[in-house]
């Protein structure tokens, strides 16, 4: 069950960063879906344990995973373009 929560909430998380950063266009939900994941693990591991990785659903851990989702985008955004958008 939890793969399950992981892959939905990493889509939703993966997808509203990419709208946030401005990149949605330029990946799918297979992206969306890593995005979310390894953005989460990231909040994760700036605020010590509060992403959907280590912890159960809430706010608090939404926003930190939506925070590292932000956070992995615009790194990607830098290295890709030189500048983050």
């Amino acid at each position: 069950m939890n793969i399950i929560v992981w892959l939905v909430v990493g889509g939703i998380i993966g997808w509203l960063a990419s709208i946030i950063m401005r990149t949605d266009a330029q990946q799918g939900i297979f992206l969306n879906i890593i995005v979310g994941i390894v953005g989460a693990f990231i909040g994760g591991l700036v605020f010590s344990g509060g992403s959907i990785n280590s912890s159960g659903l809430t706010l608090y851990s939404f926003l930190v995973s939506l925070l590292g989702a932000v956070v992995l985008l615009a790194i990607v955004n830098l290295f890709r373009r030189g500048s983050v958008r």
